[in-house]
């Protein structure tokens, strides 16, 4: 049968969606700094598939819908990689780094000093991509150095990986092979919402980034790589044909206008080892800030013609060093195991320690994720087990040291009976954790009442946990719209222990404050199950109201961006049941306004057109407060800071993100200036 012939509007059409497509998942995975919600970034696939669909010669290798297109393999083959991948020595302290100074610069004093690159180093999984006349023919891991496996379908799936390399700015060509090396990981944030997902069902909790990037990387079927938040950072490379650098950050900057993220926002030139010092002392204060994990910092000698008098050991350079941070893993005993129960009912194990001191934070509590871990991972009461603390995630079980036993540590069993209320415990059909089915519980309701007030829902102060248990025990709340009619139990309130007049006047204030909210928020709050702060935003954007959410099929719901059919099956269990749809009455009797994002968003605002940044602490707002803000007259609110930012709020204690800012010519605005732009008188 003769092929159909593809009209030439659809040819043009299919090329323009791929151009775009690529550019919004630059936009996203490489420069943090989308253009486009994620449903019109959906829209636009969506065409370009249905096109193919329908003309299947529009198909090109290199097209956005081809990252997942390969059968499951039965193995990996192996890669041989033409120019060695080496690996960093390490060094542990300033000594350390002082000696490998000295080897580089043995004369010392400024004359001949040499230029550091300096940048931080990435928890990842060592990775190769090559491509040839622009077009990437083939990924490995690092292997021995000289021989990896061949990933080359897993890496494709990668979206902020091009398939093709398209330069942006004078003075770069294509190459005609390019052999480029670098860390695949995944973002703090998603990591904890793959963690969060496994959690609710047999899938594997991951321990850390790192494992959860290179665990998925190594998937035999690519489709499974495709469905995890996967990244991937240049930092050197193999072989460059058709390009000639005489400085490693040179290449740094040629490979990120080929399209290709490198770490140059974070880098930076050293001269001398106090500038090193400097620098590392920065990153590692500033560890928690970057959106993933980083463990140390990379120093590399800037000149490549002196990188090559310096030379390489057998598997190491001369002429770059990772310097570490101290390690945030720790060990202790595990003293005993309690069961916590949350807000959804869920039972969860928490490890009972011996405190223990985790990069200056002390540890006596660490979450064990759900019984099946235990199992798999054998860990026992009395056990030494390994901690690990990584930013603002919780701690967490790593796994027993068995060679610390003695015989006298005990297995772990879940309870049967709810420890809070005892209620006997369910297991739902395909889950792992064990759930209390009462939601009266004292500890749910507790829970839903916390949840309802932290700071990406209704932002409720002076609202702790202490205060909610006393609120909850004497019966004053039960739910969340019990809150809006504390105002009316001011007595009650006083006589609470540690509460005075002027405490509980807070508190009635700050409830009657969060009165003035979004719908995304009111969603988030609310503590449907499976709904974070990103899917509550997404609703928002697409229902006018919680009674067209409320009125929803799942079938509606599915088209939402994230929203898969677990998610829209426990929204529409949530709205149908009498008990949430009475709490929702109640809340908007009690003058709750949530505000669909569609009316919030300012229209010609003082701020229309800009691109504003914040960075630093606030004095008057958090930082959500001060976006919604700059949104609604008229801003939008980046997370990084680019060419196209017209606008940086910093305040105090600003890093990176102001030094950059000054370094472009943005303009930079303290806390003061940005509220009387706004109109808003500062409190």
């Amino acid at each position: 049968m003769t092929p159909a012939k593809i009209p030439a509007e659809a040819e043009r059409r299919a090329e323009k969606l791929r151009r775009e497509i690529e550019h919004h998942n630059h936009r996203y995975y490489v420069l943090d700094d989308p253009e486009i919600t994620d449903a019109q970034y959906d829209r636009l696939l969506r065409e370009l598939t249905g096109l193919e669909a329908k003309y299947p010669d529009l198909i090109t290798p290199d097209s956005p819908t081809q990252r997942v297109g390969a059968e499951p393999l039965d193995r990996f083959g192996t890669y041989r990689h033409a120019v060695q991948m080496l690996s960093l020595q390490n060094a542990a302290d300033r000594t350390e780094m002082a000696e490998w100074y000295e080897r580089i610069h043995p004369d010392g004093g400024d004359q001949d000093r040499p230029t550091l690159w300096c940048e931080p180093k990435v928890d990842g999984t060592a990775v190769e991509a090559v491509y040839e006349k622009g077009r990437l023919v083939a990924g490995s891991t690092r292997g021995d150095g000289w021989t990896g496996e061949d990933i080359t379908v897993n890496l494709k799936t990668i979206r902020g990986l091009p398939l093709t390399l398209r330069p942006a700015g004078r003075g770069v060509e294509i190459p005609d092979l390019l052999e480029v090396r670098g860390e695949v990981y995944m973002n703090k944030k998603d990591f904890q919402e793959l963690n969060r997902a496994a959690a609710e069902t047999e899938a594997k909790i991951f321990a850390n980034p790192r494992n959860a990037a290179a665990g998925s990387l190594r998937q035999l079927d690519p489709s499974v790589t495709a469905s995890r938040p996967l990244r991937v950072l240049f930092h050197g490379l193999g072989r460059a044909e058709g390009m000639r650098f005489e400085r490693h950050s040179e290449s740094m900057r040629s490979l990120e206008k080929l399209g290709l993220m490198t770490a140059l926002r974070w880098a930076n030139l050293c001269e001398g080892l106090e500038e090193v010092i400097t620098y590392y002392d920065r990153t590692m204060q500033e560890r928690d800030a970057y959106p993933f994990e980083i463990d140390g910092v990379v120093v590399k000698v800037d000149d490549l013609e002196r990188q090559k008098a310096l030379g390489e050991r057998s598997r190491s350079p001369r002429w770059a060093i990772a310097w570490k941070f101290p390690p945030r893993e720790a060990e202790t005993t595990l003293v005993d195991i309690s069961v916590h129960v949350g807000r959804t009912g869920a039972l969860t194990p928490v490890a009972i320690l011996e405190p223990v001191e985790i990069a200056g934070v002390r540890v006596s509590n660490a979450t064990l994720h759900n019984p099946v871990l235990i199992r798999e991972r054998d860990i026992r009461i009395g056990d030494r087990v390994l901690i690990t603390r990584a930013g603002d995630v919780i701690p967490a079980v790593v796994g027993p040291v068995p060679a610390g036993r003695t015989g006298k540590e005990r297995r772990f069993r879940m309870p049967d009976r709810c420890p809070a209320c005892g209620t006997p415990v369910e297991l739902p059909e395909g889950e792992v954790i064990p759930r209390c089915p009462n939601i009266a519980c004292p500890e749910q309701v507790k829970g839903r009442i916390l949840h309802f007030a932290r700071r990406g829902a209704m932002d409720i102060d002076h609202l702790g946990d202490k205060l909610v248990d006393q609120l909850v025990d004497r019966g004053l709340v039960s739910d969340p719209s019990d809150l809006y009619r504390l105002s009316a139990r001011r007595d009650e309130l006083i006589a609470l222990d540690r509460m005075a007049a002027k405490s509980a006047d807070n508190l009635i204030e700050a409830i009657e404050r969060s009165k003035r909210t979004t719908l995304a928020r009111l969603l988030y709050g609310l503590g449907i199950r499976h709904v974070g702060e990103a899917t509550a935003a997404a609703l928002a954007g697409r229902f006018d109201g919680l009674e067209a959410l409320g009125e929803a099929t799942e079938e509606e719901l599915l088209q939402v961006p994230d929203v898969g059919p677990a998610m829209a099956k426990s929204i529409r269990a949530f709205f149908a049941a009498e008990e949430n749809r009475r709490v929702i009455r109640d809340l908007l009797a009690a003058g709750i306004d949530a505000v669909p994002p569609a009316r919030k968003r300012g229209q010609g605002g003082p701020f229309e057109g800009m691109v504003m940044v914040f960075t630093g602490e606030l004095d008057s707002m958090s930082r959500p407060e001060a976006k919604e803000l700059a949104e609604s007259k008229g801003a939008r609110v980046a997370n990084s800071v680019t060419k196209v930012t017209s606008h940086v709020v910093a305040g105090a204690a600003a890093g990176s993100k102001l030094a950059k800012a000054r370094s472009l010519g943005v303009t930079i605005w303290d806390e003061p200036t940005f509220l009387e732009k706004a109109g808003v008188s500062p409190s």
